[in-house]
């Protein structure tokens, strides 16, 4: 049973707009939430009454039912999160020694199978903790039919609705991880039944539906209060004394019609003895953490909605785990010789994993090398930039002063050819632009220029005017080299 130590296999992603959905027998109640920074904004809120059972009704009708609600209050967030009936599932108590967390688990196991009257392999488990002095643990079980998961499951998804969570609605309103639940007995008046939840240490240290309570008479609902009573009074008196004497307050949630007759009977019951009542018609400041819309209702469906969105965590998670791939293939064909097929497979991707893991560690080895060598690495890098950077101011040729040396004893001293550009183009390529007072003495400098050593290739490209003339003309320099 280690679901009950470790229950959440998924891991919850960060949503910021959440459906709370809550079960109680034929009501549905809604309400959809989004968080915006530090607050809360409610975008929806309905309450309807199903003429289908989800449980027994066939899946794709229910759906239907319930598609066609959420479409009337217009809700079309896909994510949501459930409060299902506190009489959907099974509980039981049990004391734990200070025990290392296996050896716990293993007592816990034991405990569940000898506290539910079914095998406890067909149920989704989850525990919560109350400290107990010495390092003791009084833990509440509770259990919720994997059948019955898997159908709410079902009907949920053909409304075209993702899980989030499935959890009781009675600990979305009185959660046992605040403060200000600590010593609380909280009686949630639900369509059949009456929750009752009592939190201290920490944790929840009961946890029952009190049957018979809620009487339908026609139309009309009417509430035993003495009934209730006697069940409170009775669970309180099954509490460790160390738990049982942190009880101070009863809450009482639900319509005022009932919960106000309830809570006059709890004040003559319990008031004397040191208990405070109160009907809980409203959340309290800073109840979630954030702040709330002013329009925010009471409900389980907007606390589990509300909590989630807040970052708090449900005392129960009952979602089934997804099964993987390889589970899903194994399940499928698990038989004949598609079985022989699947363990080769398996054994083939233990062989890649193996080979995976081997280069991860090569990969580590080799990360580990290259942090001892970057800083060197760094610098030689830099040092081989700078050389192509200043690497031509460095040429032991002189090209560019050898060619404006060709040039400079090329012109006559006269000036009547001078030079207005000279352009040097892939270090041997020269163009020179400029000014000759007469095609002869542009003639004779273009002579003395082709004798001179390393010119090649002369070529005049263009000559305008006549007295004085714009010439240009291109040659190659480095012993006759082509371009």
């Amino acid at each position: 049973m280690s679901n009950i130590l470790k229950i959440n296999f998924r891991k919850s992603k960060r949503l910021t707009t959440l459906l709370g959905l809550t079960l109680d027998g034929s009501r549905l109640e809604g309400a959809v939430l989004r968080r915006t920074n530090g607050s809360l904004q409610l975008l929806q809120s309905f309450s309807a009454t199903l003429t289908l059972d989800p449980l027994t009704a066939a899946p794709e009708l229910v759906a239907r039912e319930i598609r066609n609600q959420l479409d009337a209050a217009g809700v079309r967030v896909r994510d949501c999160i459930v409060g299902v009936p506190l009489k959907w599932a099974l509980t039981g108590q049990t004391e734990l020694p200070q025990l290392a967390a296996a050896d716990a688990a293993s007592l816990l196991q034991i405990e569940a199978e000898k506290s539910f009257p079914c095998d406890v392999a067909t149920l989704r488990m989850a525990d919560s903790r109350c400290a107990l002095p010495g390092g003791r643990q009084y833990v509440t079980i509770a259990g919720i039919s994997n059948s019955q998961l898997a159908t709410l499951e079902q009907v949920l998804t053909a409304a075209k609705l993702k899980l989030a969570g499935i959890t009781l609605g009675l600990s979305a309103l009185q959660p046992p991880g605040v403060e200000n639940s600590n010593g609380v007995l909280a009686l949630v008046v639900g369509e059949s039944h009456v929750g009752l939840q009592i939190t201290a240490g920490g944790g929840i240290a009961a946890l029952r539906a009190l049957e018979g309570a809620i009487e339908n008479e026609g139309s009309r609902r009417s509430l035993n209060a003495g009934l209730v009573s006697r069940e409170a009074r009775v669970t309180l008196g099954q509490l460790p004394a160390e738990l049982r004497a942190t009880v101070k307050r009863i809450r009482i949630f639900g319509p005022r019609e009932l919960a106000q007759p309830l809570a006059d009977e709890m004040e003559l019951r319990f008031e004397p003895g040191g208990l405070r009542v109160e009907v809980v018609s409203a959340y309290a400041p800073g109840e979630f953490g954030v702040q709330l819309p002013l329009d925010a209702s009471l409900s389980a469906a907007f606390s589990l909605a509300a909590r989630r969105l807040a970052g708090q965590a449900a005392p129960f998670e009952f979602l089934l785990p997804k099964p993987t791939l390889l589970q899903q293939f194994s399940a499928k064909y698990a038989s004949g010789k598609l079985k022989t097929v699947g363990a080769i497979a398996a054994g083939v991707l233990v062989i890649l994993g193996g080979l995976f893991m081997y280069q991860q560690v090569q990969l580590m080895l080799l990360n580990s090398q290259w942090k001892k060598m970057e800083a060197k690495v760094t610098e030689l890098d830099r040092l081989e930039q700078n050389i192509q950077q200043f690497h031509p101011w460095f040429d032991d040729s002189f090209i560019s002063l050898s060619i404006l040396r060709q040039l400079t004893l090329a012109f006559p001293e006269d000036g009547v050819v001078t030079a207005k550009t000279i352009e040097i183009h892939d270090g041997d390529v020269v163009t020179c632009t400029g000014i000759a007072q007469s095609q002869a003495a542009l003639l004779r400098t273009l002579g003395q220029l082709r004798g001179m050593d390393g010119v090649t290739q002369i070529k005049v490209e263009s000559i305008r005017g006549k007295a004085p003339m714009q010439f240009t003309f291109d040659f190659h320099f480095g012993n006759g080299r082509q371009p």
